[in-house]
């Protein structure tokens, strides 16, 4: 026993197997001497009846009173009931990030979402998380990590927002499985950026525009028909693009779409008559259960974007997306007086705030209302604005000369006036 110090750690020589050095200050604070020469400081404890010892760091890189520092800390966590070697081990074992993302896509994202979602988790997983996470064990990451991410993704906020989302689910689940300590979730905390929201409607005109191009196309087999219906039956439903894209004849029951499946369940759509005259003209396949038959045999139509994005550059409506049409559908329901209780039932919303931000487009409908109730309330309270009613009397008239109608001059009180009868003359 000996305060390890410079002078102490100098003078060790190294033998034929480890010796251990034991300060006399600090208790259970000692020094590893290997035979290669090499001089660990390290601490030595027992939890749970096992005695476990702690690598502070080598001589040379440590100074002894900085190796002391560390071991008062890490003993301090020892009498708090923690055990620093366990963590240790633990953090070695953990799994990387990429192999937790592999995990979260078995056993989360392939049993509880839809298609769609599992597609665009494994997008954000593959060019967002595991370039900068990816060899990182799944204990290292920190809250810091995370805001760096998200900082670095503040030119695009909406998809920022979609990765710390991702990533908030990952810690969550890793918490339930072990890997991380209960409300160690690193993104907690982490504000997520203002998104503008997109709206884009098209107008009537450019609506008119758009089926003269799709009958335009369709006629000289620029585009498939398929491509072209897919896109008749998004304006005219408002349904979602894998609502169309998975349509099935057994789901077509007039006067409804009965969807066992959607991104909110199963869904009942109504079919207008202009929609039961797009599926009139699509020839069944008989080999492929789907409204829209894709390329592949006994699959439906997987690519809309593509033949949509050239169709609204020839209608030259401009960067239109194929889920504006649903917002078109919403806006032109609203214009023809729908309530917003309807609108979102016809849409397939389960939550009345995400019918919410189409509010603003009912406003016409709020002022005419207004203007329809302030008109009768208007009417009553000018009442005596009318042509039949009397004249409220006027000022008081003031005197200018002898010959005005005697009868008609208001005299106030405590004012010295002599009125002369008409025809009379002062003296």
């Amino acid at each position: 026993m000996a305060k390890i110090s410079k002078r102490t750690i100098d003078t060790l020589s190294p033998v034929e197997k480890d010796v251990f050095i034991w300060d006399d200050e600090l208790k259970n604070f000692g020094l590893r001497v290997s035979p290669s020469g090499r001089k660990t400081f390290l601490v030595q404890y027992r939890a749970k009846g096992r005695t476990r010892r702690v690598k502070i760091g080598v001589y040379g890189a440590l100074t002894p009173d900085e190796a002391r520092q560390q071991a008062k800390r890490i003993l301090g966590e020892v009498a708090h009931g923690e055990d620093p070697a366990e963590d240790i081990h633990k953090d070695r074992q953990a799994p990387t990030v990429a192999e937790v993302c592999e995990r979260f896509m078995r056993e989360h994202a392939a049993l509880r979402c839809k298609e769609s979602t599992a597609t665009e988790y494994r997008r954000l997983i593959e060019r967002e998380i595991k370039p900068v996470f990816g060899t990182r064990r799944i204990t290292a990451v920190t809250r810091p990590d995370i805001a760096k991410l998200q900082y670095e993704m503040r030119e695009r906020p909406f998809l920022g927002n979609r990765l710390i989302a991702l990533l908030s689910k990952m810690f969550n689940l890793c918490e339930l499985w072990g890997l991380r300590p209960d409300g160690s979730n690193p993104c907690r905390h982490v504000s997520k950026y203002r998104e503008k929201p997109r709206e884009r409607f098209l107008s009537p005109e450019e609506i008119a525009t758009v089926g003269e191009v799709l009958d335009q196309v369709q006629a000289d087999g620029s585009e498939s028909k398929a491509a072209c219906d897919a896109i008749r039956l998004l304006i005219l439903t408002g349904c979602r693009l894998g609502e169309i894209q998975t349509l099935k004849w057994e789901y077509v029951k007039p006067p409804y779409f009965i969807l066992p499946d959607s991104k909110t369940g199963a869904r009942r759509i109504p079919i207008s008559k202009d929609v039961e005259a797009v599926l009139g003209r699509i020839e069944r396949a008989p080999d492929n259960p789907h409204v829209l038959v894709g390329y592949k045999q006994g699959q439906y139509l997987a690519d809309i974007r593509h033949p949509w994005g050239r169709i609204r550059e020839k209608a030259g409506i401009g960067p239109v997306r194929v889920h504006d049409l649903r917002h078109t559908y919403a806006s032109n329901a609203i214009a023809n007086g729908v309530s917003l209780e309807v609108v979102g039932k016809l849409l397939g919303h389960t939550q009345y705030q995400t019918t919410m931000r189409y509010a603003h487009l009912a406003d016409s409908h709020l002022h005419e209302a207004a203007a329809h109730v302030s008109k009768g309330i208007g009417a009553a309270l000018s009442k005596h604005n009318r042509p039949d009613a009397p004249s409220p009397p006027g000022p008081p008239k003031k005197i200018t000369s002898i010959e005005q109608d005697a009868e008609q001059i208001m005299i106030t009180p405590g004012e010295n006036v002599i009125v002369f009868p008409l025809g009379a003359t002062s003296g």
